[in-house]
Formats: C-alpha cells, structure tokens, sequence
C-alpha cells in the first residue's frame, strides 16, 4: 500500500514505519521534526520505498498533495508532552485541532482511510477505574493550561465522528502512556524517559508530588500492533479505542523499578508540581484504560509486560546517547 504517516519521525511514528515498510509497504513521513527527530527514521532516508517530507500539517496544500498520493493515512502529528503544553498552549492548540482538521478534509476530498492518535488525556481527571469509550470526561478549569490538550484532542475526535456520520472510514485510538526505545524526555513517554536518564546519570529520580497517583504503561510495539489492527478490522471504523496495557503502577513504586532494573544508585526525591510545571498545571491522581471493546472488536491485547518492557527500553537508552559524560553521543539532551 501507499501509505502517509503524520508525525512518522516521531516516537511512536517512526516504530510504526519500521512495521509498514518490513510489511513492504511504501511510506511517506510528513513531520515538522519539532519533536519528531531524523535520527529515528535515518535508516529509511536512501530507502527505496521511503519519502521524507519536513513540513508541517498546518500546510493544507502539502497535506491534501500528499493525501492524494496515498491509500491510507496515520494521523499521529500532534503538539506532544505536558511541559510544551503547559508552555505554549496556543501553538498545541492550533496544531492538534486545525491540524486535524486538514488531515480529515483531505481524506474526506479523496476518500482514504484515516486512523487518528488520540490520548486518554480526553479522559482529564476522572477517577473511575477502569475508564470506557464512553466514559464521562472530567476536566479543570480553562484557566489551567494542562486542559486545552484534552479539549483539543476531544475536539479531533468529533472532527473525526462528523466525518465518520458522512461515511469515511475513520478510526481513533486513545493512547495510554506509551514507552519503549526512542523514548525522549521532549516528547512521549516523559516520565520514564526522565526516570531512566536521572537514573543512568545518577542523579535523583524526582517524583512529582507524593508518588501515589497511578497510570499504566504500554510499550511502544503493543502500541503499534493496536495502530495496525485499527487499520485493518473494517469493524473499528467509526469507533473509538482505548489503546494500552491495563496493569497499574505508582509513579512512586515506577521510579523504583526503574532504579532496580538500572542498577542504580540515586535516591528517589519528591517535587511539588510547582517547581517543575509552574502554577497552571493539575494532576489527575488515577488512568487505567478499558481494553474490553480493543479486545472484543480489533483482538487487541498488550502482551509486553512493564518490566520486561522497560529493561528493553533501558538497555536501549544505555547505548543511545542518554548517558552524559565522555561517552555521551549526541542527539538527547539533557
């Protein structure tokens, strides 16, 4: 197939382009490489079936060329990371919806599958446990910047679900906290990514707040299988899926093992929100997705357990520019 996938130099995109081309498939990337880095697709750059594009989904006429050219599109360009959010809650907004609107527009014009990336952040700060697709979204004032994120990505899936009223196969998945290699502390998977370089750096492990609030993490190919599966099962069009792993964890006991699978020696320190995020940022204490309807409807079932998962992901930072000092290679900052 032709395929297009947004955001493809990101974290997440750039594993799902590993999958599309073994698969044999022919991939454009389209990626502003604000967060997405060339470093993760570098091997496809001479590759026949590969094509680069640096722009941005806020160029309608780069996106609808680029839709038109393909049989299938992957949505995962968005404005990414609660610190760039909290930060520059405009530019997030303006890239997460008008952004995803001309994705949707495009493909409404020429009519091509699209699978969107979402996030459980839509959930905001609802404590049921497990929380379902149809789950009511619990959010904090507007004056906290941390909402528009969720508001923003709540507002892609409607885009997605008027579209989906007029007939395109349109499919979106609500990603849980997602790890693995290419992890970048700038970007997905903050929280272990900042773990595992404090911890190889020996540095503190800084918790935010009192460790106790919960979430559950799912490796980066578990992720990729569900984005694939989306794409497949013709039943998934006009759904909604929670995409993760449904094991709980303390951000608390998560720093420990982390330190423990790291063989590190550096203490774990508690943080007030504040000192990290400023004052417009509010925590949700509790996620664990619903995996049922993944299950039921696309056979979707996580099968890499965290802390396999994360000595994967560690061994991979170990050789991967996350340790500073003469050994240090480039590309990660600290």
């Amino acid at each position: 197939m032709r395929v297009l996938v947004t955001g493809g130099a990101g974290f997440i995109g750039s594993h799902l382009v590993d999958r599309l081309i073994a698969r044999g498939d022919q991939v454009c990337v389209l990626d502003h490489l604000s967060t997405g880095r060339i470093e993760n697709v570098r091997q496809y750059v001479d590759h026949p079936r590969f094509t680069l594009v640096k722009d941005s989904i806020l160029n309608a006429d780069v996106v609808n060329r680029l839709v038109e050219s393909c049989d299938l599109v992957f949505h995962l360009a968005a404005a990414v990371g609660v610190w760039h959010i909290v930060e520059n809650p405009l530019a997030a907004i303006s890239v997460n919806v008008e952004g995803t609107e001309n994705v949707l527009r495009a493909a409404f014009r020429f009519w091509r599958k699209v699978v969107i990336a979402s996030s459980s952040e839509v959930y905001g700060k609802s404590t049921k446990a497990p929380l379902g697709e149809d789950d009511d979204r619990v959010l904090g004032p507007t004056t906290i910047s941390r909402w528009s994120y969720s508001s923003a990505k709540a507002i892609d899936e409607h885009f997605a679900y008027a579209y989906a009223a007029r007939g395109l196969p349109v499919a979106i998945l609500r990603f849980f906290n997602v790890y693995g290699p290419r992890i970048h502390e700038n970007g997905y998977g903050t929280v272990v990514a900042r773990f595992i370089h404090q911890a190889l750096n020996g540095r503190p492990l800084t918790v935010h707040g009192d460790g106790r609030q919960t979430r559950c993490f799912c490796h980066v190919e578990d992720t990729v299988r569900g984005i694939l599966l989306a794409s497949e099962v013709e039943a998934a069009e006009g759904q909604v899926f929670n995409i993760g792993n449904d094991v709980e964890i303390t951000m608390h006991d998560l720093a420990l093992l982390i330190k423990r699978l790291s063989g590190s020696s550096s203490e774990v320190r508690f943080v007030a929100y504040q000192d990290y995020y400023g004052q417009r940022f509010e925590d949700t204490p509790r996620r664990v997705p619903d995996l049922r309807k993944a299950a039921r409807i696309l056979g979707y079932r996580p099968e890499i357990g965290l802390e396999t998962g994360l000595a994967r992901t560690i061994e991979w930072c170990r050789q991967h520019r996350f340790v500073e000092g003469p050994e240090a290679r480039l590309g990660v900052e600290p």
